[in-house]
């Protein structure tokens, strides 16, 4: 990295920390500090949730998604468009004729202190890990390939998200969202623009679009029945519907950024805002990585992406093995150029059948490099897709526009840390603190907001730092949501839909579920998205069991 690397990536980092907290340094009562004043307008709600989501896994990991897997991901998304429409004739009504802090508030009303106690515990359990999951995922990909120091990276990163968050309440968090999405937006629309630009000049995009069809990168929808296929329409449509409606509506991450709006109207603009422009930015979060694949077909790409992991082989017990594919690929390489560089390639079907064919070797030879390291070195991270992006951003990407990439993969990291443990402490005070206390004064309970988000963060810190004891901690975001995003959506559903379903009914079937989500998933009988369906359904389904067994 350069001066002017480090002078964009700085400037950015520190406006938006400094900024924060001079705008909002100054809380009256508990509903200026958790629903910042309700002075967010929809388009500042709108921008809030997609950053609070867009966390620096999506801009690491999504493009080497679409690099190894193509457009196929988008699927996960196609159910959220029809959970913002939900979530705003349904939810959003009764959180704000209830004038609640936090989702589980409403519970309470609705049931009883048991069933709401119980739904903020699984909570905290689930976001307190994808808390530290949130800076511990980029940490470990910029220490590795920057060689920066993790344990000192990820308290820098946490530490900064814990101060503005503290000092700044709700609405530092969601002014500086806009700030980090304005700089997240720029990264990757210059990335982008520099990627086809660095494209070879007699390849029309049209054609780098067909090149990436021919290897199956452009496939978007997979309408296979197969339930342990991760990613198809049919899983998309219906357990990405539940997980969306499971995050958006209940979990307070999100809940809190809309509560903060002006009013009800303006909380739904922002939702839907949010849901109509969430698949097409992730369909360019894609594409962009797809651009990537196209890009490295005339540019020779490593064996393996993951620096760390192909230095340590080397000089280890199965270095030859790496080499020896290593040099075949070099061969393949320079094959497909002869194929690629044909001017009738488009049109030749001969040599594209070659090409795919040594394409195909290639992705081989990556496949059998990988498990070379896992059984060599079973400690280090053999899955290279989440080290794709930023090796091309730290080797082909002009000086300046380095630190702007950097710059938008670590306001990704604070945005998303920042919401979540905001989210905490909120849930923290109200729901169990202040309810179990319920005798101070409103400032008390200001400065015990600050007080648990310091803690939280603090806890997301040390949970970042002993990452290193968890094997595909970076995969494990949405797994973690999926074990407890079902029970807690189904607890809403009987909520919200079923008025006849008591409180008893709710909690022991709130409590089964959960007991027996841990157990299908310990087994892995379905693809964790599907866990949100069936933890939903096991919820409403025993708590109407009951129902009827009490009636009895």
């Amino acid at each position: 990295m350069e001066l002017i690397d480090w002078a964009v990536l700085s400037f950015s980092l520190l406006f938006i920390v400094v900024y924060g907290v001079w705008k909002n340094n100054s809380h009256k009562n508990i509903k200026d500090y958790i629903r910042g004043g309700n002075q967010a307008s929809w388009f500042t709600v709108g921008l809030s949730v997609m950053a609070t989501q867009a966390s620096a896994i999506t801009f690491l990991s999504t493009p080497g998604q679409a690099f190894n897997d193509g457009m196929g991901f988008l699927q996960f998304y196609l159910g959220l468009p029809f959970a913002m429409i939900i979530i705003c004739l349904f939810f959003l009504p009764v959180y704000h004729k209830l004038k609640v802090y936090t989702a589980y508030e409403f519970l309470e009303k609705r049931f009883d202190l048991k069933t709401r106690t119980l739904t903020a515990i699984l909570f905290l359990i689930q976001r307190g890990l994808a808390a530290g999951i949130t800076i511990y995922a980029p940490a470990i990909i910029l220490s590795v390939v920057l060689g920066w120091n993790l344990k000192l990276l990820v308290v820098v990163i946490g530490l900064l998200v814990v101060f503005y968050t503290m000092f700044g309440g709700t609405q530092a968090v969601n002014v500086t969202q806009k700030q980090q999405m304005f700089i997240i937006f720029s990264g990757m629309i210059a990335a982008f623009v520099f990627i086809v630009k660095g494209l070879p000049e007699k390849l029309s995009f049209s054609n780098a679009l067909q090149l990436a069809g021919l290897n199956d990168k452009m496939n978007i929808l997979d309408f296979s029945m197969d339930p342990n296929n991760r990613y198809t329409f049919w899983s998309g449509v219906t357990g990405g519907l539940f997980l969306a409606l499971s995050y958006f509506g209940t979990d307070q991450s999100q809940v809190q950024r809309y509560l903060s709006g002006k009013s009800l109207a303006e909380s739904q603009r922002g939702l839907i805002m949010n849901g109509f422009l969430k698949i097409p930015m992730q369909f360019f979060i894609l594409l962009t990585g797809v651009m990537v694949f196209v890009f490295f077909q005339f540019e020779k790409a490593p064996l393996h992406f993951n620096p760390y992991a192909s230095k340590k082989i080397r000089v280890t017990e199965g270095g030859e093995k790496f080499e020896a594919l290593e040099i075949a690929n070099d061969i393949i390489f320079k094959e497909k150029q002869r194929q690629l560089q044909k001017e009738d390639f488009f049109s030749n079907t001969d040599s594209q059948a070659k090409y795919i064919q040594l394409e195909k070797q290639a992705q081989k030879n990556r496949i059998e490099a990988r498990k070379i390291i896992e059984a060599n070195h079973p400690q280090v991270e053999s899955n290279d897709k989440d080290y794709v992006f930023i090796y091309f951003i730290l080797n082909y990407l002009p000086k300046g526009l380095i630190g702007l990439l950097l710059a938008v993969i670590l306001s990704a990291a604070m945005s998303s840390a920042a919401s979540e443990i905001n989210a905490l402490s909120a849930t923290t005070v109200v729901d169990l603190y202040k309810r179990f206390q319920n005798t101070q004064e409103d400032k008390h309970y200001v400065w015990a907001g600050k007080g648990f988000t310091l803690l939280w963060g603090l806890i997301a810190i040390v949970f970042a730092l002993v990452g290193n004891l968890f094997e595909n901690l970076i995969q494990l975001v949405n797994i973690i949501g999926s074990l407890f995003y079902g029970t807690i959506l189904g607890v809403f559903l009987l909520a919200i839909f079923m008025k006849t379903i008591r409180a008893k009914a709710a909690f022991y079937g709130a409590l089964l579920s959960e007991i027996l989500i841990l157990v299908i998933y310990s087994q892995q009988w379905v693809s964790f998205l599907w866990l949100n369906v069936i933890g939903a359904i096991i919820t409403v389904s025993v708590a109407f069991i009951i129902q009827f067994i009490g009636k009895k």
